[in-house]
């Protein structure tokens, strides 16, 4: 018995069968170390390796290959000498170093080579031309779609198909922002698809439902024009909630200038020619314009800084070393006594915010209007104006429509909004009316009572018309107070006069005194339309010392996040109240 205890492995087993045991044993140890060659069977030469090494081996050269640009490839090449960034140079650039975490990574086409019977390794990869994952943004996670218009010019037979109504669906999901870097057609089609496929297919555009769902929920979306965007890449850029294009490269459309020039016989037209800066960024089709790719990437930085995850969370609230109590005497003396001369309204708005934290949104469209974000006390809100220095300040179509934008997205961001009014009415004349300056103030005046984001009006000078009704008026009660320059009424004097006192005036033309029986009446009305007068009968509020403002609208603001926001919250969670951007 003691001989048997003190057998060798060797000896119970054989030499051969104990040294392949051994190994066995080794391997599961230690599993990076391959099993010798020397004690490998014919039946084992085919196994594949315990840990998955040749698994992890192709992901790691797939993922090697897509992160790496082919120097020679012609798309390569167009993208750099457009003075481009390549796609991954652009996610570098625009997310917090070291943060991206791709979704899809080894997606594309691949060609395989058999190896043996139970292996084969990759020996071409062309990577899905749309990059996506998530990552953060100045420490707020993101999700991200990009562009890669060096293969296939962005379209659909270059990408893969389900990553971009993945990435859609995952956004709302998670309520986590989503940026989209815009470098084609972001999944449209293309006539080779055709050929590819053998049959035509019906051009559904999947992701947009899921978009909307976004866009009505308050999950930010935010868009880049870094490239020509086309078809479905141009629209779903200009669905975001903000949108920005770089000057030097960015262009968009429905169709490119080939397609056009087949379609409607317009010739030569190049990129910037059919869709630049130039149109798109005056038109209100896109929200603001960069200089380059790298402001585009800060201005997405910056205006996510004002937004929360989705409309079931309060917007991001910092630290602010700006006083509330600071007063600004300027604001005073601002507002000319003579109601005809302008003022930079700009200038009161960056008075009274936080210093440095204003961001206009589209500034070179609807410039009757003036529009952004900004904080008070560290707070985001909206921020509305009218521009005196523009069709002197009467409200256009296109301001109309600015305005519309922004305050649906304030709303379904639960961002209360801030308005210095100063409103002759509606745009008069025969381009106000092509234009259809009334129908879309309308909307404005039912976007202004459709939504629920609590409104703050401080009124500079004039508030007339329909226009001055609809801006002060579409909160019950209203939050708001006057400066002593303000003007109010169904008309302004001018033309109000002549309108109210025809017949008399005329009568006084007969003598030859109807400049002086104008100037008369002129006084007299603005004698009796002293503000005073209007607090004296509680039509208006309260008045205020302009220098102010900043304190009176900090109080309000603070009592906006710290009561009345968690009911606003609770409202949405509940169902009684349904914010739409869409």
């Amino acid at each position: 018995m003691a001989k048997d205890n003190d057998s060798t492995p060797s000896t119970k087993y054989g030499k051969g069968q104990a040294a392949q045991r051994l190994n066995q044993v080794s391997s599961h140890i230690t599993p990076d170390k391959q099993v010798s060659l020397k004690t490998k069977t014919k039946s084992t030469g085919s196994r594949l390796p315990a840990d998955h090494s040749d698994v992890l081996g192709q992901l790691s050269t797939l993922r090697k290959i897509a992160a790496t640009p082919n120097l020679e490839s012609r798309g390569y090449i167009r993208q750099k000498q457009a003075g481009k960034l390549w796609v991954r140079e652009r996610i570098e650039q625009l997310l917090d170093p070291g943060s991206f975490q791709e979704i899809g990574s080894v997606s594309g086409t691949v060609t395989w080579k058999k190896t043996s019977p139970m292996r084969e390794k990759p020996v071409s990869f062309t990577p899905s031309n749309n990059v996506q994952g998530a990552g953060t943004l100045r420490g707020r996670k993101v999700l991200l779609t990009a562009d890669d218009f060096s293969i296939r010019s962005g379209h659909a037979d270059g990408s893969t198909a389900g990553k971009t109504v993945y990435v859609e669906k995952l956004a709302f999901a998670l309520k986590i922002p989503v940026v989209k870097l815009v470098d084609g057609s972001s999944g449209g089609g293309s006539v080779t698809t055709i050929r590819k496929e053998g049959w035509s297919y019906l051009p559904y555009v999947t992701p947009f439902s899921h978009a909307i769902k976004q866009l009505n929920q308050g999950i930010p979306n935010l868009g880049a024009v870094v490239g020509p965007a086309i078809g479905l890449g141009a629209a779903r850029v200009v669905s975001c909630h903000f949108s920005v294009m770089a000057a030097d490269i960015g262009a968009l459309f429905n169709a490119g200038p080939k397609v056009v020039e087949g379609a409607t016989f317009e010739e030569g037209l190049g990129f910037q020619d059919l869709g630049g800066p130039v149109v798109h960024c005056t038109n209100g089709t896109i929200d603001n314009l960069a200089a380059n790719e790298a402001e585009c990437f800060e201005q997405l930085r910056t205006i996510l800084s004002y937004l929360p995850n989705s409309g079931s969370d309060a917007p991001p609230v910092i630290h602010s070393d700006d006083p509330e109590s600071r007063e600004d005497l300027t604001l005073r003396s601002i507002i000319p006594r003579r109601q005809a001369r302008m003022y930079n309204p700009r200038t009161i708005i960056t008075s009274v915010v936080d210093r440095d934290s204003w961001f206009e949104i589209g500034a070179l469209w609807g410039r009757s209007a003036i529009g952004g974000l900004a904080r008070l006390a560290g707070r985001p809100v909206g921020i509305i104006s009218l521009n005196c220095e523009v069709n002197g300040g009467a409200l256009d179509a296109a301001g109309s429509q600015k305005l519309t934008r922004l305050l649906k997205m304030c709303d379904v961001m639960n961002i209360p909004i801030l308005q210095f009014i100063d409103v002759p009415g509606y745009a008069i004349g025969t381009v106000a009316e092509r234009t259809a300056t009334m129908r879309w103030g309308v909307e404005l005046a039912k976007t202004y009572f459709t939504t629920t984001t609590p409104i703050f009006n401080v009124i500079t000078r004039r508030a007339f018309g329909v226009a001055g009704g609809v801006m002060i008026g579409s909160r019950d009660p209203v939050m708001q107070v006057a400066w002593p320059s303000g003007q109010w009424g169904s008309l302004p004097l001018d033309g109000g006069i002549e309108v109210g006192h025809r017949h008399e005036l005329r009568e006084a033309e007969k003598k030859g005194k109807k400049e002086e029986r104008y100037n008369e009446l002129e006084e007299e009305y603005m004698r009796l339309m002293n503000p005073v007068r209007t607090a004296n009968a509680f039509g208006v509020e309260e008045i205020i010392d302009p220098k102010d403002t900043r304190q009176v609208c900090c109080e309000w603001v603070t009592h906006v996040y710290d009561v009345l926001m968690k009911d606003r919250l609770a409202d949405r969670a509940c169902g009684k109240i349904h914010p739409s951007f869409a």
